[in-house]
């Protein structure tokens, strides 16, 4: 068993005797940051782990909120929450980095209108060839890109009093380029000073193991970790490895056509005795700047309509279900 004090002194969280939504930074005691401040972790409720509000594909280069009016943003965005929060979500985190669309004043105020928990992150995401890595990458030291994000989350972020919960960050496939492996540092360098988890989209198994080794040479525990977008690695081994070793695994993709998968996934973790390690969400969303009226959007109530009721069916408990 693991105590309460090593759950919040990881990052993590116990709930009603459940873990829930690794992406979480332990305040205080018992309490985690959301855009609207630390809100107490009983009260957190369901949680979708890994979802978007707004996201902007320009480019590290060119992003920038004059490329959107926020009020439309919020007008397309609020009634999803709005879904989502009637049929049973609390807590949504939003996975959008800096330099790819994070707006946390459009989060703020999303989660006034909703009622729900929002939780933003600090750090930058290095997948799709460094397209959205900002130029300071390539020249700064993994130091110097840590004491921005610890700025980020001891000053607020942008300007505002608004702080991060967690730390996003991306890869491509095995292998890691030198400059992923720098964020990869900054990103544990940043863990250590604030306790923030550190949540990573990860292209294939063998670069979610080198992560693991990363981390674990910068004093990052693997339980600080998530492994996002888990369900593009089919090698069920991957996953038992880096859920048996204490990293969480995030099976995000979920759509409803794809539930078939998901329940295989789901199953064999629960045979291997993992399933307390897996988190599900849908990586859904999103208003898409430079889209008209943000594009086509998918909302974030699959799991709920789709997936529970089908777990259920494979005989899956309340406990089990609950813990998930």
């Amino acid at each position: 068993m693991i105590s309460r004090k090593q759950f919040i002194t990881s990052g993590l969280t116990l709930v009603a005797g459940s873990v829930i939504a690794a992406p979480l930074r332990a305040h205080a005691a018992q309490t985690i940051m959301t855009v609207n401040g630390p809100v107490n972790a009983s009260d957190l409720g369901f949680t979708l782990s890994h979802e978007h509000a707004l996201v902007d594909f320009i480019g590290a280069g060119q992003v920038s909120k004059s490329r959107y009016d926020q009020e439309e943003a919020f007008d397309k965005v609020l009634p999803y929450l709005q879904q989502a929060k009637k049929i049973g979500c609390e807590t949504f985190i939003d996975c959008t980095p800096a330099y790819i669309g994070r707006d946390v004043e459009l989060l703020r105020k999303l989660s006034n209108a909703s009622g729900m928990h929002i939780i933003t992150n600090t750090g930058y995401y290095g997948a799709s060839g460094e397209k959205y890595y900002p130029a300071h990458v390539f020249k700064e030291s993994e130091e110097q890109l840590a004491k921005r994000w610890i700025n980020e989350w001891k000053e607020g972020i942008e300007g505002t009093d608004i702080k991060p919960g967690f730390i996003k960050c991306g890869v491509d496939r095995f292998p890691l380029t030198s400059t992923q492996e720098k964020v990869l540092r900054a990103a544990a360098i940043t863990h250590v000073e604030t306790g923030l988890t550190i949540g990573v989209h990860t292209g294939d198994g063998k670069a979610a193991l080198r992560e693991m080794e990363i981390l674990k040479e910068m004093n990052v525990h693997p339980s600080g970790w998530i492994w996002i977008h888990a369900q593009n690695e089919k090698d069920r081994n991957f996953h038992f490895t880096a859920a048996r070793s204490g990293g969480w695994v995030s099976f995000d993709g979920f759509g409803g056509g794809n539930l078939e998968e998901y329940i295989s996934f789901i199953r064999d973790m629960k045979s291997a005795n993992l399933l307390q390690k897996v988190l599900l969400s849908h990586d859904a969303g999103w208003y898409q700047v430079g889209e008209p009226k943000g594009g086509n959007f998918r909302n974030y109530t699959a799991i709920f309509e789709t997936l529970i009721p089908a777990l259920k069916k494979e005989g899956f408990t309340h406990q089990e279900i609950s813990s998930l």
